[in-house]
């Protein structure tokens, strides 16, 4: 049994990576300020004897480093997370980023604790560069727009994460996450699926940000937990970095029109300028497509979950008994 530490465990990818870590016989630490995860997606291990709950900042160290210390990795997935959260408060995105990184960093590095560093696909700025691929350049938008904080921000995550491997010969393993989605993914903070979705089951409006053409690609929360337990257990991904997403590539106005058709909603689908839904000048990136190509070879890593089997299993996790999923099982898997 391996002792395993979950910064940020509460949250949407977190929790699910703590059930993974559960079942496959760790025993697992968590921590998590709960400032954009919930208890509730922990609920269902809070009775474990294998699983610990933290709740406190990774930027308080008497709470951080004894939890390093006991164990034998660390997973750190703490961080400001959601574009309207981003705009909204870009101190805190910026000092929990780089400080809570730094902390994290910096304790694995005291204990020598082998960490896997969960970064974001946004590191790649507005490169049309597409696929994206670990050694392209990173293109930015300038400092007076906040949007580009948070891609900053992870950006000198990596930087610090690779110069500690360098300098101080830290364990390390950093996966540049994709757009990630399944059920317990909240639309509260900007995520476009779960958003999408309540909104065609309550026959809402489906709001569709920008002119719609731009594209995107979805992993499934259990593939992203898949490849980074692979990660982990490959000495090999050390010291590198690595993209982690699905390839299958989709606009947002026709991932509205799934949603419609899947969900059998009334809904109307409608055109939002970005000026209205987050704030003027705001800029995005035409495409994100991950190159997967090299996770692929190291560990064998390919997505098996379609997108239309995601939009059924965070249909499932919203309204118990629909008949999407079932309809769904039989979808081509990857």
């Amino acid at each position: 049994m391996r002792r395993v530490l979950v910064t940020g465990g509460a949250g949407f990818i977190g929790s699910h990576l703590c059930e993974a870590l559960i079942a496959r016989g760790d025993e697992v630490f968590m921590i998590d300020d709960l400032s954009t995860g919930s208890y509730d997606n922990i609920r269902g291990l809070k009775d474990n004897s294998t699983f610990h709950i933290t709740i406190g900042s990774i930027l308080e160290r008497s709470l951080l480093e004894p939890l390093v210390e006991k164990v034998d990795l660390v997973y750190h997935l703490a961080a400001a997370v959601g574009v309207h959260k981003i705009i909204e408060s870009p101190v805190n995105t910026i000092e929990t980023n780089i400080l809570g990184s730094h902390k994290v960093l910096s304790a694995c590095a005291k204990f020598h604790k082998t960490v896997l560093l969960a970064s974001t696909s946004e590191v790649y700025g507005k490169s049309d560069s597409c696929p994206f691929r670990e050694e392209d350049d990173a293109v930015y938008g300038p400092t007076t727009k906040s949007r580009w904080s948070y891609a900053c921000s992870k950006a000198i995550d990596e930087f610090l994460a690779l110069a500690y491997a360098e300098e101080k010969g830290l364990p390390v393993v950093i996966a540049r996450l994709f757009n990630t989605t399944g059920p317990r993914q909240t639309g509260r903070y900007g995520m476009v699926l779960p958003r999408f979705i309540k909104q065609a089951l309550k026959g809402a409006p489906i709001t569709v940000y920008g002119n719609g053409r731009q594209s995107r690609c979805f992993a499934n929360v259990s593939d992203v937990v898949e490849a980074l337990l692979r990660l982990v257990a490959e000495p090999r991904s050390l010291g590198q970095v690595f993209n982690v997403g699905n390839p299958e590539e989709i606009s947002i106005y026709e991932l509205a029109e799934k949603v419609k058709l899947m969900t059998g909603s009334t809904s109307k689908i409608e055109l939002v300028p970005y000026d209205e839904a987050y704030s003027a000048g705001f800029e995005d990136m035409e495409r994100r497509v991950p190159c997967i190509e090299k996770i692929a070879a190291l560990v064998g890593f390919v997505p098996k979950i379609s997108l239309d089997q995601t939009i059924a299993r965070i249909v499932e996790s919203i309204k118990p008994g629909s008949p999407i999923l079932s309809s769904c099982q039989q979808t081509t898997e990857f």
